[in-house]
């Protein structure tokens, strides 16, 4: 049964997991995935031995190939930072009104983004990725009903439960989108608003490339904000490593188009597999999969005990997230979950 979470999205009293399995990754006590090392302090084995699938990273990343000499040993220079942004604004069809800045890692956007105007009111879906709220209150900014607030953020599509937004919903003075996890389907996005006063649309490298260690991510959109936003981060805030890396996956269209076409296969087969424990599909994207699930608690211990991490939320005690095994890992997971009881 699902109930209503805190507004940071963290764990109230009484949450969590009757295993005593801790739900937070981080000293923020905020509920978050890839929580591994504790997961290994409980149950033991090398850390190459477990299936992480409690985030929604691409399991078979972009093959980044060999790094030039330079890009280690030199700072990172305008050309290698003007070839990322036209990588990006070809790829993501950028409308010419927005800006783009390159950052290392959406969740510096994330951290950074509040205190470019305001503080007033915001309003955010939940449940949802919990660090947008948590660093709008941080910045002084208080959360309100979803009429009429000073920042709307939007995470599109939504994570957990894959649900979308609409242009309608872009309505707030400042609108934050966060497209994270929308390069599965770009056709969906909301990019094209990006040349409109007050939207700031977030992009990461980490989830659709399956480069998270890269640090690497894109904000797009009003000028004014990304200009007061690239003052705040300060000079060469994304390394030349990942400036050549992220040049060199944003132009390459093949690998782009055939990894959608193996992710929507493989969400597929992640679902009959794991309905056939009586779990029922409530949502996602084809990078994880959200399952309403009678006995989630068990069946996540279940895995654990193979060395297999899913997601539990101190929200419900039914939802379950997956995200996508390796090819490697297939029959480990099948078999786990065949032998579910």
């Amino acid at each position: 049964m699902r109930s209503n979470p805190p507004a940071d999205g963290s764990a109230g009293p009484g949450d969590g997991n009757s295993s005593g399995f801790s739900m937070t990754s981080d000293a923020s006590g905020r509920d978050h995935g890839g929580r591994l090392d504790q997961a290994i302090d409980r149950f033991g084995g090398a850390r190459e031995a477990w299936i992480d699938l409690s985030t929604g990273i691409n399991p078979m990343p972009y093959p980044t190939g060999a790094v030039p000499a330079a890009a280690w040993a030199e700072l990172p220079d305008r050309a290698a930072n003007d070839r990322l942004i036209a990588a990006a604004r070809r790829a993501w069809s950028v409308p010419d009104g927005a800006a783009l800045l390159p950052v290392p890692g959406a969740s510096i956007a994330i951290a950074q983004v509040p205190r470019l105007a305001g503080p007033g009111t915001f309003a955010i879906r939940e449940p949802t990725y919990n660090e947008h709220a948590a660093a709008f209150r941080a910045a002084g900014w208080r959360p309100c009903a979803d009429d009429a607030p000073d920042a709307r953020i939007l995470v599109h599509p939504n994570n957990p439960d894959g649900t979308r937004h609409g242009p309608a919903e872009a309505d707030a003075p400042l609108t934050i989108i966060d497209e994270s996890f929308c390069d599965t389907d770009p056709d969906a996005s909301l990019v094209h608003l990006a040349a409109r006063p007050g939207i700031l649309i977030l992009k990461s490298f980490g989830k659709f490339w399956g480069l998270a260690g890269l640090r690497l991510g894109f904000v797009i959109g009003d000028p004014d904000l990304i200009g007061h936003l690239a003052a705040r981060i300060g000079p060469w805030p994304v390394s030349g490593p990942a400036l050549a890396i992220g040049a060199s996956a944003l132009k390459d269209g093949e690998w782009a188009r055939s990894t959608r076409d193996r992710l929507t296969r493989d969400a597929a087969r992640l679902d009959r597999a794991v309905t056939a424990t009586r779990a029922t599909l409530t949502g996602g994207t084809t990078l994880f999969r959200l399952y309403d699930h009678p006995r989630a608690q068990d069946l996540h211990d279940h895995l654990m005990r193979r060395h297999i991490l899913t997601r539990l939320f101190p929200w419900s005690r039914t939802a379950i997230r997956f995200g996508l095994p390796a090819p490697d890992q297939w029959t480990r997971l099948t078999t786990a979950l065949q032998d579910f009881a």
